[in-house]
């Protein structure tokens, strides 16, 4: 995205590993920003959107590769519930990659010079409810029903340009399914990531019987897991890999607890730099954190993947 020599993303996964960036909300909120309403960083596009390009940037200066754009809650249904009309909702979407754009130019002005790549954040169907069924699924939707509600944003994104569409945090077999028809077309590949407990979908699906979906999917460069506990992710990394010969995505939380009636995480941090040597082993190819993981634990991640080479020149 940042040099027009870059190699393509699936290219790049293709020739070793990449890091991921940590959690956007987590860097916003770092920096004092409040999140709880209910479009979470996606208002922050129409209010403060210096405040994502930092934060973007923030991930890059740390090492990351790849940065996920703040769209994840961004839909033409939740904008509305705020007022917002649709051709300005689309403007806020496609602004959303513009923004990490920004965030890698500014990178390689600071004298970051290897390649950096954005990611366009699809969050599921339960995200724009803003109630926690994005971590259960089973919606009362048809596939055709959450194709329809996917394929309009899928287009907005796609015509401004990133490198991938990052399908993401997708706790149910079915949304998968939607996601993998409304992406056909579209000149932009994607990832598909899913939310699991265990060895299964946060809806209950076997993760083999989940990933097997986009085994033969031309359209989908990489599958794994994000917004998990850290202790699941080595055996949905070895299934991912094995039933898709895909490389495979993993970025999860901290492994602290979201207590969502006190509105506040709970445990502590079971994240460690030293289990992502693990994860490469198993077959992931592109590594980094989710949620309250932030730019310092991102660092730690550049610097075991890559020992002794220069993250910033």
């Amino acid at each position: 995205m940042t040099s027009d020599t870059a190699p393509l993303l699936a290219d790049a996964l293709a020739a070793g590993t990449l890091v991921l960036d940590g959690g956007l909300s987590n860097q916003l909120g770092a920096a004092g920003h409040d999140l709880s309403d209910e479009l979470w960083s996606a208002r922050l596009l129409a209010d403060q959107p210096e405040a994502i390009a930092e934060a973007h940037l923030a991930y890059y200066e740390a090492g990351a590769d790849v940065a996920i754009t703040s769209s994840y809650q961004a839909t033409f249904e939740g904008f509305a519930k705020r007022g917002i009309k649709h051709e300005r909702a689309a403007e806020l979407m496609a602004e959303s990659v513009e923004l990490a754009v920004d965030a890698a130019v500014d990178a390689g002005g600071r004298g970051i010079e290897r390649p950096l790549y954005v990611a366009a954040s699809v969050g599921p169907y339960g995200a724009m409810l803003a109630d926690g069924s994005e971590y259960r699924g089973r919606y009362g939707l048809s596939v055709a029903e959450l194709e329809a509600f996917h394929r309009p944003r899928l287009e907005v994104l796609d015509f401004v340009g990133p490198d991938v569409l990052a399908f993401e945090t997708i706790p149910d077999a079915d949304e998968a399914v939607a996601l993998l028809r409304a992406v056909r077309g579209l000149r932009t590949p994607a990832w598909l990531s899913y939310s699991i407990a265990g060895d299964r979908t946060r809806a209950g699906q076997p993760l083999e019987e989940a990933f097997a979906l986009a085994a033969e999917a031309d359209e989908i460069i990489a599958v794994g897991v994000n917004c998990c506990a850290p202790e699941d992710v080595e055996g949905a990394v070895e299934i991912a890999a094995r039933v898709t010969g895909k490389p495979v995505v993993v970025y999860p939380n901290s492994g602290e607890t979201w207590d969502a009636n006190a509105r506040a995480w709970t445990g502590r941090s079971t994240f460690t730099a030293e289990q992502v040597e693990g994860w490469r082993t198993s077959g992931a190819r592109l590594i980094g954190g989710c949620c309250r993981v932030g730019p310092e634990a991102i660092a730690s991640i550049a610097r075991t993947l890559k020992p002794g080479s220069r993250l910033r020149k």
